[in-house]
């Protein structure tokens, strides 16, 4: 996959963390928690991408990517990067998604926890996409 992909999808996962705060601002914790769950899902196809994983294949040919697949992908992430935040926010994501956003049960209060670690996702993603970046321009 072309860097270039990889930062587009960290550019959406950075309008959808900026979304979801503005949702929080206006009370609005539903939204919140899709927005949310997006910064997450782009994360993870620009991770997987970026490290050319198994899922990736499987969501190729089965012309989508699946929540499994995301949530596979987030396991296999975690294992070879030596970094079991990535798996823990994935979770966090799925969470909030029914939680937040399915079943509307969670309010602002609950939601509003869940922003630092999809901050630390998205920047982490970005580290690591753009160290590739820099080792594809040398």
């Amino acid at each position: 996959m072309p860097v270039k992909m990889l930062l587009v999808r960290v550019d959406l996962a950075e309008r959808f963390l900026e979304e979801a705060k503005a949702h929080l601002g206006k009370g609005d914790p539903v939204q919140a928690s899709e927005k949310l769950y997006k910064v997450a899902e782009e994360c993870m196809k620009a991770l997987a991408e970026a490290f050319n994983l198994p899922e990736l294949e499987e969501a190729r040919k089965r012309g989508r990517w699946t929540a499994y697949l995301l949530g596979s992908a987030s396991r296999s992430l975690a294992k070879k990067l030596d970094e079991p935040r990535i798996e823990y926010a994935w979770a966090i994501a799925c969470d909030i998604h029914v939680w937040g956003f399915h079943e509307a049960k969670y309010g602002i209060e609950e939601i509003e926890g869940d922003v630092a670690h999809m901050e630390w996702l998205l920047n982490y993603t970005k580290k690591l996409v753009e160290e590739r970046e820099g080792q594809r321009n040398t």
